[in-house]
């Protein structure tokens, strides 16, 4: 288990849009890019898997998804065990 990690936040009743940007402020030393509503969240979401903390919590791969909150749910899971 990972220490010193964030919770991540519950994707249930948001927008991706709304979603990603807590991420991207949790997040911020990793320089994210903010989510648009033009913004493909399976590309998003790809890029956190070259972060470091969501690689060790092997987390999902979003194009393995047809739903964002799907994969937000899992990711979720994977990194708040």
């Amino acid at each position: 288990m990972a220490t010193n990690q964030g919770l991540l936040y519950d994707p249930r009743y948001q927008t991706f849009e709304d979603w990603a940007s807590l991420l991207c402020e949790q997040y911020a030393s990793q320089q994210l890019s903010i989510p648009t509503s033009g913004t493909d969240w399976k590309a998003w979401g790809a890029g956190l898997l070259a972060i470091d903390i969501f690689t060790n919590e092997a987390a999902p791969n979003p194009y393995q998804y047809d739903d964002w909150q799907d994969w937000a749910a899992a990711l979720l899971a994977a990194m708040n065990p």
